[in-house]
């Protein structure tokens, strides 16, 4: 016996061994390799899910997506579509007998497509003119609501033609300059009849709609007022659900309502609310709000919890509502009373939870991801996480990963800031060479999600920090405006007393710091190596440099109109050069320092990259400037992904090793 139960002991030893020794330290190249899973619905029976797969062909240097359906239980994983166009947004039919899908597989772009659950090819059901946002099933399976964006005969246009500005704010990223004087309003499509009725019409857009269950109304969002590119407003509206309805304002918020959700028995609407009701909203977290669907008194549910609420859902019963809150590095999924407000958390940890949607049994079908699983999707039952897809298993079963590990320190004014560190699989305790990985927004926050950069920086032997600094979400309101106004002040001192924590723990080495970011990260980049000259190599990317070339440059004039002022006014001018610091003294500056930027970003345009790039390169600190043709503030080619790992690597090893 004693035998039997050491060789079953050295069988296990030797099977951890092997499998130790076939993982290996993530790289740049696995960009190619890492899967990407969205747009669940459960089946009106709840036995299947429908799920989109998207997957990178490293030849054609393209994504596609591809529709997939499972069973509840997992046992059976089935391919619906594969073909090189891609297909979106599946949903099954209100009987559960079809499944649609959106593909642009013609000339006239995005169409919906019909595909029966038996098998077969999806077959062309609608020939929109215009663009085909979303669409919605009706609850009887009659109808169907479609978003579309009016449509553009550009048959009779010969040759290009100027662009012919008059919005307010004309510039957004992707979409380019806002000249485009069509909207996007609702239409009805019968499946019968297959002709079209148009539920809204105006000067306005419309969007986020959704049917009540008995499908005698629909919801949606939309900004009526007088000049909409001068303001954050928007308003949730009731309509019926029949050509020449008029529409009801059921919220008057001068901020933003949106996310309008039915309740069950179709007597009330669940949404969320914006904080402020500013013109500009950025420093802002959500409330999660219940009204009428007639209209009348607004119930907040979250607005003492002082956190950001999302993605918010009924419960079967109608009961409670279901959300995914951000509070300090985590994103859980709560439950709220509708009578009591009395939040309850449903399940959380050191994780991340995203979208949720209901099952008809009462459970939940939500994303989750943690610091070594990118996002899969489980069925949250009884407060137990269970399984669905497991389509990271191939990407990251032979992967050495980092550790995380959450931390907090103390600014030089007293303020306690949370961070992240990834620590190399392999660390034994030594000092280690730091790269602070700085998130963008700047009102967002580092989570236990998995982050590919932090873990193929961290897989070269680097202490990785992510610092929630203040301007961060997840803290609270006051934690995000605490920089309004007043931008590379408060967060370079939470920086750089993470930096003196971690020195002060032994864990890094101070003679070998970097910093990275891209967007306000790398704005904020360039904030603390003007400010902090221990830095021994900064790589700065879609960052901004004389803050008052911006003003009609970018995409956020509602934000310098309000945040900043206009410049010529009053001592406006003054608050712009205050926020140019870095390249206002750009001499002091030795920091070796990598700038990267989209071509086509107007976001934040190329141009503060190469203000920051010019400038150390006029006073010979160590620069480069990397532009990637045809991107915007995003790098979505994966061949532009693998580069950008790739220099990061080279130039932190150049530096900091």
């Amino acid at each position: 016996m004693f035998l039997r139960k050491l060789f079953l002991f050295l069988a296990l030893v030797i099977l951890s061994l092997c499998t130790n020794a076939q993982k290996r330290p993530i790289q740049p190249n696995d960009i190619y390799h890492q899967q990407n899973t969205g747009s669940a619905q459960v089946s009106p029976d709840g036995k299947w899910m429908l799920y989109t797969l998207t997957t990178t062909d490293s030849a054609k240097d393209r994504r596609n997506t591809d529709v997939w359906m499972m069973r509840w239980d997992g046992t059976d994983n089935i391919q619906l579509t594969n073909s090189p166009d891609g297909e979106s947004n599946p949903k099954f039919s209100p009987d559960g007998k079809f499944i649609s899908f959106t593909a642009s597989r013609t000339p006239a772009g995005s169409q919906i497509y019909l595909l029966n659950r038996l098998g077969g090819e999806g077959v062309k059901l609608t020939d929109v003119k215009g663009d085909l946002n979303d669409y919605e099933w009706s609850p009887d399976g009659k109808k169907i609501l479609l978003t579309i964006r009016d449509y553009e005969d550009t048959a009779k246009k010969k040759g290009p033609k100027p662009y012919v500005i008059n919005k307010y704010n004309f510039k957004r990223d992707v979409s380019g300059y806002q000249y485009d004087t069509r909207k996007t309003h609702l239409y009805l499509f019968d499946m019968t009849t297959k002709k079209y009725d148009t539920l809204t019409r105006g000067n306005y857009n419309v969007g986020q709609s959704q049917w009540s269950p008995d499908g005698t109304s629909i919801a949606f969002v939309s900004n009526r007022t007088e000049d909409p590119d001068k303001n954050s407003n928007s308003d949730i509206y009731v309509v019926e659900a029949k050509a020449g309805a008029a529409a009801k304002a059921i919220t008057s918020w001068k901020g933003s309502d949106s996310g309008p959700q039915w309740s069950p028995d179709g007597k009330s609407i669940a949404y969320t609310q914006s904080t402020s009701d500013e013109n500009f909203i950025m420093y802002d977290q959500s409330i999660l709000c219940v009204v009428s669907a007639a209209g009348g008194e607004v119930k907040m549910l979250s607005k003492s919890l002082d956190r950001p609420v999302s993605s918010a859902r009924w419960s079967k019963d109608g009961k409670t509502i279901a959300a995914i809150v951000s509070d300090d590095c985590e994103r859980y999924i709560a439950g709220f009373d509708i009578s009591t407000a009395k939040m309850t958390k449903l399940i959380g940890g050191n994780r991340s939870f995203g979208s949720i949607e209901l099952h008809p049994d009462g459970h939940w079908l939500t994303t989750m991801s943690d610091p070594t699983l990118p996002s899969e999707y489980y069925a949250l039952e009884n407060g137990s996480l269970r399984r669905l897809t497991k389509v990271q298993d191939s990407f990251v079963n032979k992967l050495s990963l980092a550790k995380v590990e959450k931390f907090t320190s103390k600014s030089k004014d007293g303020t306690t800031v949370s961070s992240l560190l990834f620590l190399p699989e392999n660390y034994k305790g030594e000092k280690l060479p730091l790269v602070f990985s700085i998130h963008g927004g700047p009102v967002a926050q580092d989570d236990y999600g998995f982050d590919l950069t932090r873990q193929i920086l961290a897989a070269k032997g680097y202490a990785v920090v992510a610092v929630n600094y203040r301007g961060s979400n997840g803290r609270g309101i006051a934690f995000s405006k605490a920089i309004y106004a007043d931008w590379g002040n408060k967060e370079v001192q939470d920086i750089l007393g993470a930096a003196e924590y971690l020195i002060s723990k032994g864990t890094v080495d101070p003679n070998r710091m970097g910093i990275s970011g891209w967007s306000y990260g790398g704005i904020l980049t360039d904030y603390t190596i003007a400010t902090d000259n221990r830095f021994k190599a900064a790589i700065s990317g879609a960052g901004s440099a004389l803050q008052l070339s911006m003003y009609g440059v970018d995409q956020y004039i509602l934000q310098l109109d309000n945040e900043l002022g206009q410049p010529w006014k009053d001592k406006n001018f003054e608050k712009y050069l205050k926020i140019s610091y870095p390249f206002l003294n750009a001499d002091k500056i030795k920091t070796p320092t990598l700038f990267m930027a989209g071509e086509k970003d107007f976001n934040v345009p190329a141009v503060g990259s190469e203000q920051m790039y010019q400038a150390l390169r006029s006073i010979g600190t160590p620069t480069e400037l990397i532009i990637y043709p045809g991107q915007f503030h995003g790098i979505t080619l994966p061949s532009f992904q693998k580069d950008r790992f790739e220099r990061y690597l080279a130039w932190f090893e150049k530096y900091l090793k």
